[in-house]
């Protein structure tokens, strides 16, 4: 559990009073809602570096889906896995500006167990990507290696 004294800038700190009271307001439009959305990923993006690591892997997954040809549906299953790494990895960050929100920087052992929770529910998602990737990318791999290790031997 990271209870870290350097918190990163949040969004609205670099917003004017008028925009950071708006933002505690429902959307009043669909665009609003869009905008606060992709605030939330620009956020991760900047202040998360494990989310940064899950966006180059799966965009790397998501090229190599390109590059061996794996088939329509193959590639719906590697996109839906790199997306469910990412929602919970921004899902992991939202908990834990919860907590250090709730907490401050006193410990707390419930405030560990949802963060320890948050990131392990990451873990898990990383873990069924890797099994995913494996099954999907392995036989094509194999295949386009297979010759060059049998010259080898």
């Amino acid at each position: 559990m990271s209870m870290s004294p350097n918190v990163p800038k949040l969004p609205s700190e670099a917003e004017s009073p008028s925009q950071e009271r708006d933002s505690w307001q429902v959307a009043p439009n669909l665009f609003s809602s869009f905008k606060y959305a992709w605030s939330g990923i620009t956020y991760a993006f900047q202040t998360q570096r494990n989310f940064r690591i899950h966006s180059g892997i799966g965009l790397i997954a998501l090229t190599l889906s390109i590059l061996l040809r794996v088939s329509p549906v193959e590639a719906a299953i590697v996109a839906l896995t790199v997306a469910a790494v990412m929602v919970m990895e921004i899902l992991n960050t939202a908990l834990e500006s919860l907590v250090d929100l709730t907490v401050g920087q006193t410990y707390h052992q419930l405030a560990k167990v949802v963060k320890d929770c948050a990131a392990g529910a990451v873990l898990l998602a990383a873990v069924a990507a890797i099994l995913v990737a494996a099954l999907i990318f392995g036989p094509p791999l194999w295949g386009l290696l297979r010759p060059y290790l049998a010259s080898l031997v």
